[in-house]
C-alpha cells in the first residue's frame, strides 16, 4: 500500500488525528510518509492546517496542501465564495501520485465526508480515490447515528468498486455509553469491513512524544499497529 485515502463519515470526528496516528505508526516502522490535504477550509493563510497538525503530532512527514479557503464550508462552496480556483479530483490524484514516487506511504486526507464536493463539476474524494485505485480508510464516530453514516459511506465505496480497508473510531470516549459499546460490534457488520482501531478521546492534545509512543497501540496490524480488536470488543 503506497497511497491510502482517509475520509470520514462527517466533520470533527477525528480524521486529522487518525491520519497523524497512521503516519506516526508508519514512521516508527522506518517508512517515509507524506500527508496530502486535498483542501483546507475555514483557516487564514497564517493558521496551522490539518497537514501541519499531522506533522506536529507524528514527526518527520512531508506535508502538502493543494488549496486553502477562508470560510468553513464545503470546498466547492468555499472556493466559489472566495473567488478562488477549486481543487479537482485529477489534481488530488496527480499530487498523491507524485508524492508516492518519493515516499513509502502517502496519506490523502479529505474534507468532511466521502462525497463532499470539491469543484463545480461535483468532483469528490471518491473520484480521486478511483483515479488512484487506492484503498480507503473511513474514520467513524463512536456514538448514536454512526451506523447509518458508516453504511452509506461503505455502500458508495462498494458501488464504485473501491477497496474499503476498514474503519477507525476517531474519538473513543472515556466512558462509552450503551450505543458506543454496541457499535463496536455493529460497525464492521454494517460496513462489511473490519474495525481497525480506536483513538482515545483527547489523543490530539497529547504531547507529540507521547502521541508517537502511543499511536501504534491504537491501530490494528493492517495499519502497522498492535491494537487487538477482539480484546477491545471484549473489554467494552
Amino acid at each position: 500500500m503506497t497511497v491510502l485515502v482517509i475520509t470520514g463519515t462527517g466533520t470533527e470526528i477525528g480524521k486529522t488525528v487518525t491520519t497523524a496516528a497512521v503516519a506516526a505508526t508508519a514512521l516508527a516502522s522506518g517508512r517515509t510518509v507524506a500527508v496530502l490535504k486535498a483542501a483546507q477550509t475555514g483557516l487564514r493563510p497564517d493558521e496551522r492546517g490539518d497537514a501541519a497538525e499531522c506533522a506536529r503530532l507524528a514527526g518527520g512527514v512531508t506535508t502538502a496542501e493543494l488549496a486553502r479557503y477562508p470560510e468553513p464550508l464545503a470546498p466547492a462552496t468555499a472556493a466559489r465564495r472566495a473567488g478562488l480556483a477549486p481543487v479537482r479530483p485529477h489534481e488530488i490524484a496527480e499530487a498523491a501520485a507524485q508524492l508516492a514516487t518519493e515516499h513509502d506511504l502517502v496519506l490523502v486526507e479529505g474534507a468532511g465526508g466521502l462525497l463532499v464536493r470539491f469543484d463545480d463539476k461535483g468532483g469528490t474524494l471518491a473520484d480521486a480515490a478511483e483515479l488512484l485505485a487506492a484503498p480507503v480508510l473511513v474514520v467513524a464516530s463512536a456514538g448514536l447515528g454512526t451506523l447509518n453514516f458508516t453504511e452509506l459511506t461503505a455502500r458508495e465505496l462498494r458501488s464504485r468498486r473501491l477497496d474499503l480497508l476498514g474503519m477507525v473510531i476517531g474519538n473513543w470516549p472515556d466512558a462509552p455509553d450503551l450505543a458506543a459499546r454496541c457499535n463496536v460490534a455493529d460497525l464492521p457488520e454494517v460496513a462489511g469491513a473490519p474495525l481497525l482501531g480506536a483513538l482515545p478521546a483527547g489523543s490530539g492534545a497529547l504531547a507529540p512524544a507521547d502521541f508517537r509512543a502511543a499511536a501504534p497501540g491504537w491501530l490494528a496490524a493492517e495499519l502497522g499497529g498492535t491494537w487487538d480488536g477482539v480484546a477491545f470488543r471484549e473489554r467494552v
